[in-house]
């Protein structure tokens, strides 16, 4: 895997390749397919991504079809997961795989066992937490046998399960620590990772807090979507909604009380109708080329890898026609421009930038009912993004 650069002693240091990838989403039958699974369809998607210069993927498989019953784990769905790993393995791409779906394109799956009469929390009640446990553990240790699992996160915006899932910022802390543990004892050579969308970052009430993000597992992950109200703030190619992703990586490395954490843009896309179709490829290449220039950024996962087939029914519209493929493996023109961007990365490097600095006026460790204030089309947001339209931006926290 690739070394890291210390993002405050950038200066004269060898460029660093950032790792390309994409949030797997089958092109036959959406995640539905783990139902009837074709291991042959999903090598014709891999094929897709490899040919576009990708090195990696992140896969969805279901929580509540490998563990229906709290008891059962299902060894033919697991079996499943491990042939697509090694089908990833046969086009040259690594694998990281997110067990609690949980939440998936405007989804949420979730057993029996902890809904209808059962309903209760699955952050709190000591009974799910005891169930979770089991699965992850059982999945991650298969996992571990795989030499292209590069890491395990332990669910895709798991924070898109509360309020249904009442928590606490205590709560939800400790159940991610504790699974995080579960998941380094299955699987210790594998990167253990805490995901969450963006509510943790920019929401006042919310109980999952920045100091998730940046302390727990091995390293940060962060999720860039521009209809977060961010493109409100000046349209589909204006430099707020350009440098979104650039912010939220900025906002990750500045909270860490290690300067040397990386933060992986796990999630990145074209959605509509806040990046009209026409302006897609134009959007991920300077949306790209802007957080390459970050020394923090250990790589970008566009989502998705493929479209939604329309005869699926019930998806927001937006989530249709989010992947670099359409159905029937077309190369879209987001794909054509994200490869060009790669082809050129990997032929001339990523040249260090000079950088200045602006300090935030809210500790986000220590005051996350103050992250209204950091929020797209806040004062500071704007301040940043003036300033980052000279070059790149260094967030400090106050103190």
């Amino acid at each position: 895997m690739p070394g890291f650069l210390n993002r405050f002693s950038i200066v004269g240091m060898h460029p660093v390749t950032p790792r390309f990838g994409a949030n797997y989403v089958p092109s036959a039958g959406w995640f539905y397919s783990w139902l009837d699974y074709d291991g042959a369809a999903v090598r014709r998607d891999f094929a897709d991504l490899a040919g576009m210069g990708l090195d990696h993927v992140r896969v969805f498989p279901v929580w509540p079809w490998i563990q229906p019953n709290r008891a059962i784990i299902r060894e033919r769905a697991i079996e499943d997961l491990l042939d697509t790993i090694d089908a990833a393995a046969e086009h040259g791409l690594s694998v990281a795989v997110d067990l609690i779906q949980g939440h998936l394109s405007s989804f949420d799956f979730l057993p029996s066992w902890v809904l209808t009469w059962h309903k209760t929390s699955l952050f709190e009640d000591p009974t799910v937490r005891d169930g979770l446990t089991s699965y992850v553990e059982t999945v991650a240790r298969a996992l571990a046998e795989k030499p292209n699992v590069f890491a395990i996160t332990l669910g895709n915006e798991v924070n898109n399960l509360w309020p249904d899932s009442a928590t606490s910022a205590e709560s939800s802390t400790s159940w991610a620590q504790e699974l995080l543990t579960t998941v380094k004892n299955a699987a210790p050579d594998v990167l253990a990772l805490h995901s969450v969308f963006d509510d943790a970052w920019y929401k006042v009430d919310h109980p999952f807090h920045p100091v998730d993000v940046v302390d727990l597992g091995d390293l940060s992950t962060v999720h860039s979507w521009v209809f977060n109200g961010v493109s409100r703030v000046d349209g589909p190619l204006g430099p707020a909604t350009l440098s979104h992703a650039d912010y939220l990586v900025e906002l990750a490395a500045a909270a860490s009380l290690d300067p040397a954490r990386p933060v992986w843009l796990q999630e990145i896309g074209v959605p509509g109708p806040d990046i009209p179709v026409d302006l897609q490829a134009e959007f991920t290449r300077r949306t790209v080329e802007l957080v390459l220039a970050n020394p923090a950024l250990w790589g970008v996962t566009w989502w998705s890898s493929h479209d939604i087939d329309r005869r699926l029914l019930d998806f927001p519209d937006r989530e249709y026609d989010l992947g670099l493929f359409t159905v029937d493996h077309q190369r879209k023109p987001a794909a054509q421009a994200l490869a060009d961007v790669i082809a050129e990365v990997r032929s001339t490097g990523i040249s260090p930038q000079p950088a200045t600095t602006l300090t935030c006026p809210v500790d986000l460790r220590t005051e996350p009912h103050r992250r209204p204030e950091v929020a797209p089309g806040s004062e500071f947001h704007l301040q940043w993004v003036a300033a980052r339209a000279a070059g790149p931006v260094r967030i400090v926290l106050p103190g």
